[in-house]
């Protein structure tokens, strides 16, 4: 059972913890599952305030990075925004400034996932997060340079981006270092 937990600390560097091994197909199967839903539904019932959504939203890209291979990528990375459009189209208001960010949020989501799983913990999530913000900020510094999207979006796809995603791997990697120290 110990194999599905992320080993102990990495004693040579205090704070820095190995990501762990494989899961079974089995586990895969199941924490793919629970990360997918979250991921949908965490956007599409709560909704705001964003700092909430995204540092859960984020937790959930992390643990994915950890837990699964990267054929499980692309549905992780679609999935949380997919849930943000369905409540603007359900509970309103529907926004289509959403629709032209898409794209760019899939491939922030998926740059995340991937600088994540290449190095140790606590540097993957700073990497990982600066990237993903810096590649959405200067995105959305485009369209709105462009007259796309108002400069809301700005702020939505800057600092915010890259708070959340720090937050969420800061709660992924407490819950993990609580884990470690237990075993």
């Amino acid at each position: 059972m110990e194999k599905y937990f992320p080993p102990k600390a990495d004693q040579s560097r205090a704070g820095a913890l190995s990501l762990p091994g494989g899961i079974s197909a089995v586990a895969q199967a199941v924490v793919f599952g629970a990360i997918s839903i979250a991921s949908f539904f965490v956007p599409f019932l709560l909704g705001h305030p964003q700092w909430l959504v995204g540092t859960a939203v984020n937790a959930g890209l992390f643990l994915g990075a950890i837990y699964l291979p990267k054929k499980y990528f692309l549905p992780l990375a679609i999935l949380p925004s997919l849930g943000v459009l369905a409540r603007g189209l359900v509970f309103g208001p529907f926004t289509w400034f959403l629709v032209y960010f898409l794209p760019f949020i899939w491939l922030g989501n998926l740059i995340l996932l991937f600088i994540f799983k290449r190095n140790k913990f606590l540097l993957s999530v700073f990497l990982a997060a600066t990237a993903k913000f810096l590649f959405l900020f200067l995105t959305a510094d485009i369209y709105f340079k462009f007259h796309f999207v108002p400069a809301i979006f700005l702020q939505a796809m800057g600092l915010n981006q890259l708070a959340t995603a720090l937050a969420g791997g800061a709660i992924v990697f407490v819950v993990f270092k609580i884990k470690s120290l237990k075993n």
